[in-house]
Formats: C-alpha cells, sequence, structure tokens
C-alpha cells in the first residue's frame, strides 16, 4: 500500500455514512486482519473455502460504498509487483507435467500452486485496500494502539507515513524545477537528470526531516505515541466482529 501513500495523504473527500464507517476503527483492523489471515494460512486447492472469503470481501466492499475504479486501479498496480514472484510457484516439479521445455517445466501441481496463491492474493489486497481507503491513516495507528500493538513499533510507522510525504513533495518541487529549465526534454536527459536528483533528493529530504523533527520535539514530541483511553464499543461493532468469525469458521468447517 506504500505505492500509493501520497494519494491517501491528499485524499479528503467525506465518507460515505454507511454500515462499515459507522463501526469503531480498531473492529474494522481486526475484521480485516482475522479476514486476511483466514484467506492466508488456508491450505493450497481449498476453492470453496476461498469462495466463501471472496462473497465476504465482496459484501464488505458493496457495503462500504468505495470506489471500485480506485480500489482495481490500487489492487492491479500491487498486483503487477507480486505477481512477478508468483511465477515462480508455476515451474514445480510435483505433478503431471503439461508443458516442458528443456530444464522447465509445468506441471498440474504448479498450476494448482499459482492459483492458489494467486487466490489467496488478490482476496488480501482487496481486503486492505478496502481497509484503507475506507479509513484514514492516523486514525489506523490509533487503532493499532488500542490493539495493544507495540507503541514503538507504530511509531517507526509513522514516521515513515510522513517522511514518504515528504519524500514525495521534495521530488516534486526537483521535477518542476527540471521541467521549467527544460531539462526533461529528451531521454538521454532525463536519465541524467534523474541521476542526479536521487542523490539531491537525500540531502534534501534529510534536511526537511530534520527541520521536521525539530519541530515536533518543540511542540512536545517525545518519540513514543500517546496510547488512547480505553474505547467502548457499541453492538454494531460486536455484530460486525462475530459476522467475520462466523465467515471464517464456515469456510474452515468446508476445508476439514
Amino acid at each position: 500500500m506504500l505505492l500509493h501513500i501520497h494519494s491517501f495523504i491528499n485524499n479528503q473527500e467525506k465518507q460515505p455514512d454507511t454500515f462499515w464507517h459507522s463501526l469503531n476503527v480498531s473492529v474494522r483492523l481486526l475484521c480485516a486482519f482475522i479476514s486476511v489471515f483466514a484467506i492466508a494460512l488456508t491450505p493450497n486447492g481449498q476453492w470453496k473455502t476461498w469462495g466463501i472469503y471472496g462473497v465476504g470481501v465482496l459484501l464488505i466492499i458493496l457495503i462500504s460504498r468505495v470506489s471500485w475504479l480506485s480500489l482495481l486501479s490500487r489492487v492491479i498496480i500491487e498486483f503487477s509487483f507480486v505477481g512477478v514472484v508468483l511465477l515462480g510457484t508455476l515451474f514445480r516439479p510435483e505433478g503431471d507435467v503439461i508443458w516442458s521445455w528443456g530444464i522447465l517445466q509445468i506441471t498440474t501441481t504448479g498450476i494448482m500452486v499459482l492459483g492458489s496463491v494467486t487466490t489467496k492474493v488478490i482476496l488480501s489486497l482487496l481486503m486492505l485496500n478496502t481497509l484503507i481507503l475506507t479509513t484514514e491513516i492516523p486514525d489506523l495507528f490509533k487503532a493499532l494502539l488500542v490493539l495493544k500493538m507495540p507503541p514503538l513499533l507504530v511509531a517507526i510507522m509513522a514516521s515513515m507515513y510522513r517522511y514518504i510525504d515528504v519524500l514525495n513533495r521534495e521530488f516534486t518541487a526537483m521535477k518542476q524545477a527540471a521541467i521549467s529549465r527544460n531539462l526533461m526534454s529528451n531521454g538521454k536527459m532525463i536519465r541524467y537528470v534523474v541521476g542526479n536528483a536521487i542523490g539531491s533528493l537525500f540531502i534534501r529530504s534529510y534536511e526537511r526531516g530534520e527541520l521536521i523533527y525539530q519541530a515536533m520535539l518543540s511542540r512536545g514530541y517525545k518519540g513514543i505515541p500517546v496510547i488512547p483511553e480505553k474505547i467502548s464499543y457499541t453492538k454494531q461493532d460486536i455484530i460486525a466482529l462475530i459476522i467475520t468469525i462466523g465467515i471464517v469458521f464456515w469456510g474452515q468447517v468446508i476445508y476439514l
């Protein structure tokens, strides 16, 4: 999801009033994590179980009324990076050989493993991106603290989130400066400019990050985020957790 972190920072659109948005952020996070772990830990070849989980993920997408264009555009970009790794699961020695060329061979087991892992990745990405698109990033960090994640780890993730925005702003400013000087006119010049920009970006972003850190210290930052007070859960939160656990249990019963 870090591939789209700049769009999360700039996304200030008002969220719709749905059952999903009415849930406590920590409950949304729990539902997403339970679903992803259940999807990932299901053994290969359990298509009926993933079908049940897929219906559950689809229901959450429909209930949250998230934009399909925004959701699928993010999933496609992220899957393109993961897909390169997934191709390695296709060439396995087990099973009946379907196609071979030299030392490379595609077997029935390889196709089954590739299909299983691909299904896990797609369902997990849909679930996590739906969570991200419907929840503010600072609220997610607070929810992690409520769920007893180590505060130092949450502080590191929060710093990464803010620092990536610093990098994005610095690179955008350098790119606009290069364009205004007509330094992006051909491929050779672009490679030269980008090569120099990477080195300059490190220095400029380091200096900017140091200024931001000093400003945070002057405002009382102590390195560890403040743990929110205990949050009360509503009846809707309990119902959502029960439904999520019920879907996971149903899928596992079919598998067993």
